[in-house]
């Protein structure tokens, strides 16, 4: 039975059906995705990526709800901490798009041996990458506050959040990495339950320990920090546990447990692109911030939110892609790059009709959309302006997303990285400010750099995959 017959197979059968396959994405499967239909494949890893990415923006919501009612100041020192948090996520990030490209090679490669050794240099990668950000954040906590222009409150009282949050960050790396191991593999249902488990019980503790409920002690925003650091301490022990009990495509003996630094060179040539595509997006966005402020503390605010909502709209996208890295990966690693370009046409297409349902709420709904956040008419002004903008690009930037992907789960890390760097560091920022500051369209000069830079990169980064090139990547 060819694919084209399987996938159809799969739609042809009972409702109930149906149900057992969502069944399976959540609890997991043994299903070879280098054979089962790319349909069947596409669903089983992308909803539990989806859910996973939902409960992960989910806790950012309610984490920053709660710190807010200690006021001002609180929320500052969190944002502030934040700064230096993304530079550790982009290098988390970044390591962990060139482990799942890796396991996911070894994995389709069917060498569970080399792809358990890469998983254990994997972790000692993400314990070296923290090492620095732990000293840091222990030692020179009211420093970085106040390098950052925090006020008096911050330095004298908010350093201690900074301190558990950068000197805990171990927990945050490892939760990044381990998980890219499980995705790459294909147990993303696991994954999925493990950001569940950590998350839901930094949700729970986190009003509790800020400001002490029952027997708990009142912490204030020192408690948020703890939260997170038991939380995601208990998510990464249930991952070394079930990594070492073996999952149902990988799986960690103790005798594996050792340094192979080859294999870990390797690992850490792959990431340095991922890492550098984080770096880029996120120090784009922040010369974003710096244009929009000359322009006002509105253009900030209604900007600021309008990602927020952009982000949680985007999490099934997201959670499609990811699924499209690892069918890439562990599709190559069988020695069928057709099938691996299949799933990405396929998952892009997906990616498209969901997109283009959002891009119609953005267009008529973006008023309704800001005043959930605030009541303030500028700020919804900024940011519905934004949102209507974003709906024109949004199904192409649903194919960028994609084809990135694929880059990325071939373990080309380098062109999207040099991809990123054009069009968002040398066009992005150069026409935002252009048409903002210079022909004074203020925010709307940026929200249309964005549309053009991101449209541009969108209809690039596809055409350059089409031309195949990642398919003879080595990871």
């Amino acid at each position: 039975m060819n694919e084209a017959n399987i996938d159809q197979e799969m739609f042809r059968e009972p409702r109930s059906s149906i149900w057992q396959e969502l069944k399976g994405a959540i609890m997991g499967t043994e299903a070879d995705y280098t054979k089962i239909g790319l349909k069947r494949a596409i669903f089983l890893l992308a909803v539990p990526m989806i859910l996973e990415l939902v409960m992960e923006s989910t806790f950012a919501v309610v984490d920053i709800y709660f710190v807010s009612r200690l006021g001002a100041s609180a929320v500052a020192t969190v944002g502030l901490t934040e700064t230096y948090l993304f530079l550790l996520y982009s290098i988390a990030m970044g390591l962990a798009t060139a482990i799942t490209a890796t396991i996911a090679r070894r994995v389709g490669e069917k060498n569970k041996e080399d792809a358990s050794i890469a998983a254990v240099q994997s972790v000692f990668l993400g314990v070296l990458a923290s090492i620095p950000f732990a000293l840091g954040g222990i030692f020179y906590a009211k420093e970085l506050l106040a390098l950052m222009g925090a006020d008096e409150w911050s330095i004298n009282h908010g350093y201690h959040y900074t301190q558990w949050m950068l000197g805990g960050n171990l927990v945050i790396v490892l939760l990044f990495v381990i998980n890219a191991i499980f995705r790459g593999a294909g147990d993303a249902a696991i994954a999925m339950r493990i950001l569940w488990i950590s998350n839901g019980l930094n949700i729970i503790l986190c009003p509790l320990l800020i400001f002490g409920y029952g027997p708990f002690p009142a912490f204030g925003i020192e408690g948020a920090a703890i939260a997170t650091n038991l939380g995601r301490g208990i998510g990464v022990l249930s991952q070394i546990y079930l990594l070492l009990k073996g999952g149902k495509h990988i799986g960690v003996k103790l005798s594996q447990v050792r340094w192979h630094l080859k294999i870990m060179g390797g690992i850490f040539r792959t990431a340095l692109g991922g890492i550098g595509q984080m770096i880029i997006a996120m120090t784009s966005w922040i010369f974003l911030m710096r244009i929009l402020a000359e322009v006002g503390s509105e253009a900030v605010a209604g900007s600021t939110i309008a990602m927020r909502i952009m982000m949680f709209t985007m999490m099934p996208a997201w959670g499609m892609s990811n699924a499209a890295a690892t069918l890439v990966g562990q599709n190559l690693g069988a020695g069928s790059p057709d099938r691996a370009e299949s799933a990405v046409w396929k998952t892009g297409c997906y990616n498209m009709i969901f997109l283009l349902c959002v891009s119609v709420i953005y267009f008529f709904f973006n008023r309704s959309l800001m005043q959930i956040f605030t009541q303030d008419e500028n700020v919804i002004r900024v940011g519905a302006e934004w949102l209507r903008i974003l709906s024109f690009s949004y199904f192409v930037y649903g194919w960028w997303m994609v084809s990135t992907s694929a880059f990325n789960g071939s373990g080309d890390t380098k062109t999207p990285t040099l991809i990123n760097l054009v069009f968002f560091w040398l066009i992005q920022i150069p026409l935002s400010y252009t048409l903002a500051i210079h022909f004074n369209l203020k925010e709307a000069g940026v929200f249309w750099a964005v549309f053009v830079s991101e449209t541009s990169v969108g209809i690039f980064t596809l055409w350059l995959f089409s031309r195949g090139s990642w398919k003879v990547a080595k990871v």
